[in-house]
C-alpha cells in the first residue's frame, strides 16, 4: 500500500508518515515547508528544535531502513501535483496540506484570504489530479470538528435525517464554522462530496478535534525525529498551550468564562486513526465522514487539570480569564457522535495524569526556548 502524506512535515503528518512507514506502508511526503516560513514571520519558533525535512527524513531512514520519498512544492501548483502523483503512484492520500489555525486566518483579509486560497484551491486541484490519473485512489482528508460549531443538537457524523412537513431525507448536517479557517473546511468538504458524486471518487474527510501530545513511537526514537510543538497565540492550541505556560510559570491563559466544549484526541490516536481509514476505504463514490476526538473536555476543565498536574510536580500554576479574543459560544451544549473508528477498532488512550505529567515534564526540557512574548492572543475576531 502506497499512501502519500500531503503536509508531511507538519505537526499531525510528520507523527503519520513516520507511523505509516512504521507499520510497512511505503510513504512519502509532499509538503512545501510554507509552515516553517510562517514560523518566521510570526517570529514564533515551535517549543521543539525541529530538524529540516531532508534530516529527519535520513534519520528515519538510519534508524530504520525505511526511505520515505520527498516532494517539496505546492499543491496549488498544478503540474508539480500532478507530477509527484505520477511519480509516486499512492494507493491512498492523506491530505493535512492547509493552513490549520483559526487565529492566523483571522488576522486580517490578506491572512483570510490566503487561508482560503491555500486550502480550498489546493484541496480542489488535488481532486481534479485524483479525477484525471487516480480515480480509485482512497483521499483520506483532514477536516475538523470546528466545521459543527456548538448547535443545540447532538452533532452526528457528517448526515443528518430530517422529518419536515411529512417528507424525509439524510442530508449533510448544518455547519456553523467559527473562522475563516473554519469556513475553508467546509468549503472543502463539499467539493469533496460533490466529487465523489459525479466523478466517483473515494473519499473519507474525517472531521478532527484539538489534537493534544507530542511524542508517539516513532517521533520518540530520536531527538532528530522529534515533532513540533506550538505554544503561541496563533498555532497553540489549548492543552498543549496550557502545558507549556505551566511549565514557565505563566498563568493559563482561559479565553471568556472558559465553558467551550470541544472534542480532543492524544495524536497517537491521530496516527491509528489515519492507519484505520485507510485500510478500510470508502467505496467508490462515497463521501464518508468520521468525528475524529475521543473524549470531551471545556476549555476550563482543562485548565483545572493542567493546575492539578502542575502542583503534584510542584508547579505553582495559576489560571486567567482573559477577554475572549473570538467569536463564539462561551457556555454551550455539546455532545458528538463518534462511534466510527470505534467501530473499526480505535482503542483510545484518554487523557491521564500520566501523560499530562509526561506533557509537563516535556514542556520544562525545552522552557528556555519559550519567548513569552508570543503567549498572550494578539489576534480577535472582531479585528
Amino acid at each position: 500500500m502506497r499512501a502519500l502524506v500531503i503536509g508531511g512535515d507538519g505537526y499531525c503528518g510528520w507523527a503519520t508518515a513516520l507511523y505509516l512507514s512504521n507499520k510497512g506502508y511505503e510513504v512519502g511526503i509532499l509538503d512545501s515547508l510554507v509552515r516553517r516560513y510562517w514560523d518566521a514571520q510570526l517570529g514564533a519558533e515551535t517549543l521543539t528544535p525541529i530538524a529540516p525535512i531532508r534530516q529527519r527524513l535520513d534519520r528515519w531512514y538510519e534508524l530504520t531502513g525505511k526511505k520515505i520519498d520527498l516532494f517539496i512544492g505546492d499543491i496549488n501548483d498544478y503540474p508539480f501535483l500532478t507530477n509527484s502523483l505520477r511519480q509516486f503512484q499512492p494507493d491512498a492520500v492523506v491530505h493535512f496540506g492547509e493552513q490549520r489555525s483559526a487565529p492566523f486566518s483571522m488576522i486580517d483579509r490578506e491572512h483570510a484570504v490566503l487561508t482560503q486560497a491555500n486550502n480550498v484551491l489546493g484541496n480542489l486541484n488535488l481532486l481534479y489530479a485524483l479525477k484525471e490519473d487516480f480515480p480509485d485512489c482512497h483521499l483520506v482528508k483532514l477536516g475538523t470538528m470546528g466545521e459543527y460549531g456548538t448547535p443545540n443538537i447532538d452533532i452526528e457524523e457528517g448526515y443528518i435525517t430530517i422529518e419536515h412537513k411529512g417528507r424525509k431525507d439524510t442530508l449533510p448536517y448544518p455547519k456553523q464554522p467559527g473562522s475563516f479557517y473554519h469556513l475553508s473546511k467546509v468549503h472543502d468538504s463539499h467539493n469533496i462530496h460533490f466529487a465523489c458524486k459525479i466523478w466517483g471518487l473515494r473519499a473519507t474527510d474525517l472531521n478532527q478535534g484539538i489534537v493534544y501530545g507530542v511524542l508517539t513511537d516513532e517521533t520518540g526514537m530520536d531527538e532528530m525525529l522529534i515533532n513540533r510543538l506550538d505554544y503561541d497565540g496563533v498555532f497553540g492550541t489549548a492543552l498543549n498551550r496550557f502545558c507549556i505556560q505551566a511549565a514557565i510559570g505563566h498563568p493559563l491563559t482561559v479565553y471568556g468564562k472558559g465553558g467551550q466544549t470541544r472534542g480532543l484526541l492524544d495524536i497517537r490516536d491521530t496516527v491509528r486513526c489515519i492507519e484505520l481509514a485507510i485500510a478500510n476505504p470508502a467505496d467508490k463514490g462515497q463521501f464518508r465522514v468520521f468525528n475524529q476526538y475521543t473524549e470531551l473536555f471545556s476549555v476550563g476543565d482543562l485548565a483545572q487539570m493542567v493546575q492539578k498536574a502542575g502542583a503534584d510536580l510542584g508547579l505553582k500554576v495559576e489560571i486567567d480569564h482573559l477577554e475572549n479574543p473570538r467569536v463564539e459560544l462561551e457556555e454551550h451544549y455539546f455532545n458528538a457522535v463518534n462511534t466510527n473508528l470505534l467501530d473499526l477498532g480505535l482503542q483510545p488512550h484518554f487523557l491521564s495524569d500520566s501523560l499530562l505529567d509526561s506533557l509537563l515534564n516535556f514542556a520544562t526540557k525545552y522552557k528556555d526556548r519559550v519567548d513569552q512574548k508570543h503567549i498572550l492572543p494578539k489576534v480577535t475576531w472582531r479585528g
